[in-house]
């Protein structure tokens, strides 16, 4: 069985993600990733903070990374070819794994267990629950729609069983809510957010109109999820600079220094 690996970059807190996704199931997979801290590196003022540049903009002052909220991942191109140096590079960087059950019936105790034996090999899991059985095929909405949907409580109860086990962040599963639906389950995630640390849960949004979303509603500091090529499309967005007609101007904050 060939295992295809996907790099994923979290740029908020400069840390470099890589998740190996199999073609069977997303389930129990490991998702690799490396976290690397740029705390300790002399960082020179962005453009938006240089007297020479763009300070005379008004933008969103950012948390300092590594952050633990307005966080930002990004997933790499899929499919693609590596080198054997790469490949290296890759596998000697793993120390988060993504568990994730979109396609089978899981039970909670086994989930539990992969966490702690995740944990005892000094790795930190990263859980990815969801509501809609079948994600991760990008199965048609009326296919997904037929299959039906789990309450929204399992998925939050079993979110609170995971941070009580010492995960440090949740992974939202995009489909189901924002993703291959008729309608957007918009009710889904403001029940997450009521009812789990905000911070300790991220959100698949790779579509700009979902994180445009996100960001209206919750403002700067949701944890998002992304592809890459939207990066700097969502980051304009956090900081202010950037909008629709919908959040051109809006998305402000408050944090006297």
């Amino acid at each position: 069985m060939m295992t295809s690996i996907t790099p994923f970059i979290t740029s908020a807190s400069r840390q470099i993600t890589r998740r190996a996704v199999s073609p069977v199931a997303k389930a129990a997979v490991a998702t690799p990733t490396r976290a690397l801290s740029g705390s300790s590196i002399h960082q020179s003022p962005t453009l938006l903070e240089d007297q020479n540049g763009f300070d005379f903009a008004r933008s969103n002052p950012r948390q300092g990374k590594p952050r633990s909220s307005g966080v930002t991942e990004i997933r790499g191109p899929y499919y693609s070819v590596m080198g054997k140096r790469y490949l290296a590079d890759v596998l000697e960087t793993f120390d988060v794994i993504e568990l994730s059950s979109g396609f089978l019936s899981f039970p909670e105790d086994d989930w539990l267990r992969l966490v702690d034996k995740v944990q005892s090999y000094k790795l930190e899991p990263k859980p990815e629950l969801g509501i809609q059985f079948g994600a991760g095929g990008d199965t048609p909405a009326a296919e997904l729609e037929a299959i039906g949907a789990s309450d929204p409580g399992k998925l939050v109860n079993l979110g609170r069983k995971f941070l009580d086990a010492g995960v440090k962040r949740l992974m939202i599963e995009s489909e189901g809510i924002t993703e291959n639906v008729n309608s957007w389950r918009t009710d889904v995630v403001s029940r997450i957010m009521k009812e789990l640390p905000a911070e300790r849960v991220m959100f698949e949004a790779a579509d700009p109109k979902v994180f445009n979303w996100y960001i209206r509603e919750f403002g700067i500091d949701v944890n998002l999820f992304v592809d890459h090529s939207q990066i700097v499309q969502l980051t304009c967005l956090r900081s202010g600079i950037w909008g629709t007609a919908d959040t051109w101007g809006k998305i402000v904050t408050f944090r006297p220094t």
